[in-house]
């Protein structure tokens, strides 16, 4: 940790730019909640809580901010569907264990038994996956208003291609606010439920109920964000010419993940995650102080408790987030290709082609396994599928390739 005392780092240029990074993780942070159909104040208190613990379990060394999993959507809807909310949550509790187990198992073992046991392979069809699954609920948004969802789909894709600077680092933000005033300007939001809202007000907790079925729906779908995990802290490890895999050490970073996501999970909020964009924004703003994030983390538990904030973002019209959908989670589908490719995947290799089709086909073609009230279906039962068939092929020998 700095060697500087808290007055000395609280200074007003440190507060501006602890709120600045909250607003680059604004937008993705508040559009996971609103597409689950949970309290956006929740998450934003799940959010802050939850980076400051990561800072204190880190020894407060490493600069990130840990906000709603977007990898998390697809399986937190079909759970609720299948489950409930209460039992959902019970899932995303134990996702938070696994997080712990996995950081205690690369302790004693090392990384290296998180690429064996999780490599692209298996992690790349199931990013896709994630991505594919949701693609129709993109369009169910979008179709309420085809004409407001291109234009917010315009807006995000002309930022991500054209952007300069800090403008690139928050194109769902810049492109939510471009559909949000033409909404405005069209007379298609509706302002009564900020009317109603108290401007000091408690989010809305929801208390987790205990569901063996959600639990064992939801375990499985940590994989991708655990490699994301590792990926993000080599990266940020890079941007502060730093190697936080050694020194917090990568079984503190996942701890400190999971025992966030877990906290998430008993308020009855979503997975958190380390956010790419904020790691871009500390490379452009070469800002690597972790205390900065921390405050970004207090600016959150703030907005949280008021009520006006929450009431706002419910008026985002669902086309406006329909369009950020359809890029988004498409984008997602291709982070899973590419990881096949990054890790240059031999996909010509029949053992890889079978791992990833039964992942795909499992998954997309609606799968389930159930044994009196147990099920296991979705992006759950085609991770698993994935990990076994990876422990159980024989890798291809050279001489019959």
């Amino acid at each position: 940790m700095s060697g500087k005392t808290l007055r000395e780092q609280l200074t007003f240029k440190n507060t501006i730019l602890g709120v600045q990074f909250l607003f680059v993780a604004f937008g993705a942070t508040v559009l996971v909640p609103l597409l689950v159909g949970i309290d956006p104040a929740v998450a934003l208190f799940t959010a802050g809580i939850g980076t400051l613990l990561f800072h204190l379990i880190t020894k407060g060394q490493v600069p990130v901010f840990l906000g709603s999993s977007f990898a998390f959507i697809a399986p937190i809807v079909e759970a609720t569907r299948l489950y409930g909310w209460p039992g959902t949550l019970s899932g995303i509790i134990a996702v938070g264990v696994v997080y712990g187990i996995v950081s205690a198992l690369v302790k004693l073992r090392g990384i290296s038994f998180v690429e064996r046991l999780f490599p692209s392979v298996v992690v790349g069809p199931i990013i896709l996956l994630i991505g594919l699954s949701l693609a129709s609920t993109a369009v169910d948004m979008a179709k309420t208003d085809w004409t407001l969802a291109v234009i917010t789909l315009a807006t995000a894709v002309s930022v991500v291609i054209f952007g300069k600077k800090m403008m690139k680092l928050i194109p769902i933000f810049i492109a939510i606010a471009v559909g949000y005033i033409v909404a405005l300007i069209w007379g298609k939001v509706d302002y009564s439920i900020v009317q109603e809202a108290n401007w000091i007000s408690i989010p809305e907790f929801t208390t987790p109920k205990f569901s063996w079925q959600a639990i064992l729906y939801m375990v499985p779908v940590a994989i991708a964000p655990i490699i994301e995990h590792v990926g993000d802290m080599y990266t940020i490890g890079g941007v502060c010419n730093k190697n936080f895999i050694e020194k917090p050490g990568l079984h503190r970073t996942l701890l400190g993940d999971g025992i966030a996501t877990g906290l998430a999970g008993f308020f009855g909020g979503v997975p958190n995650t380390t956010y790419s964009e904020v790691t871009g924004a500390i490379t452009l703003t070469k800002v690597t102080n972790p205390f900065i994030l921390r405050i970004s983390a207090i600016t959150a538990l703030v907005f949280a408790f008021v009520g006006k904030i929450s009431g706002f973002l419910e008026t985002i019209p669902q086309a406006v987030l329909g369009g950020i959908m359809l890029l988004l989670f498409g984008m997602i589908a291709s982070i899973g290709i590419k990881t096949l490719v990054d890790a240059k995947t031999n996909m010509g290799e029949t053992r890889n082609q079978v791992i990833v089709s039964l992942v795909l086909t499992v998954g997309i073609g609606g799968a389930v396994i159930q044994y009196g009230t147990f099920s296991l279906a979705g992006i759950g039962l085609a991770a698993a599928v994935g990990i076994i068939l990876n422990l159980l092929l024989p890798a291809t020998k050279k001489e019959d390739l």
